[in-house]
């Protein structure tokens, strides 16, 4: 059977321990989780010139996309606070390419899991805001969501799942078309449902971080790599 090829563009590093320059990365756990739920990762290049923009030539080939996690958008491009001294990691290229790319998956029908910087990058491409540092941040934070009848659009079952965390900043203004199916005890949205002519979600967690330990993370993956499949499928 022909695993679906799951698009993922690559994060920019000033360094790794494996090459003698800068790089661009992709999480090992992620593309572990992605293969693992059926999918076969691969990881785009970001790039600012006008071919590396043209989404509907580069992801020829390609069944699906995860926008994954990284370093803060530019607070500018949702009227925040860009100067604040928490923001970190800022790339005018690498926003532009993420940006640019979940507009187009979202736009033309192709499966999106959006998982924590991805999901603010989707939020903010659909026109909403983002907290710039939340007053409490969730990084290196392990709890339990409880969720609602329509987690199960992301493949999750049960009352509750457990999450693994790490970010600062989160949903504020939720964006069109998106849809809170789970909530932390503070409010912040942790998995959304996205409207659009393909199957598209988000999570603010990092499924990746406990997948070999929880079944949820790996049925959340494979939701997405299923209707990745699906979508492609010759009718």
């Amino acid at each position: 059977m022909t695993r679906p090829r799951i698009a993922l563009l690559g994060r920019f590093t000033e360094s790794a321990s494996a090459l003698r320059y800068r790089g661009v990365v992709s999480s090992r756990a992620l593309l572990d989780l992605i293969w693992v739920a059926g999918g076969d990762p691969v990881t785009l290049l970001p790039g600012a010139d006008p071919a590396a923009l043209d989404w509907a030539a580069r992801l020829r080939g390609f069944d699906g996309v995860v926008l994954a996690g990284g370093g803060d958008i530019d607070p500018a491009r949702y009227g925040g606070d860009a100067e604040h001294e928490s923001v970190y990691d800022v790339d005018a290229v690498q926003d532009e390419s993420d940006i640019t790319l979940a507009a187009y998956c979202l736009t033309n029908g192709v499966p999106v899991l959006a998982v924590c910087r991805g999901l603010h990058v989707v939020n903010v491409v659909r026109g909403g805001t983002l907290v710039v540092d939340m007053d409490e941040n969730h990084r290196h934070m392990v709890q339990r969501v409880p969720l609602g009848p329509e987690a199960r659009v992301l493949g999750l079952t049960g009352d509750s799942v457990e999450i693994s965390c790490y970010h600062h900043q989160a949903i504020d203004r939720l964006g069109t078309g998106m849809r809170i199916v789970s909530a932390a005890e503070d409010g912040t949205p942790e998995a959304i449902a996205i409207d659009g002519p393909g199957w598209a979600a988000g999570v603010q967690w990092h499924p990746e971080d406990t997948w070999s330990t929880d079944a949820q993370q790996v049925a959340l993956m494979a939701t997405f790599v299923a209707a990745a499949s699906e979508a492609n499928s010759p009718a």
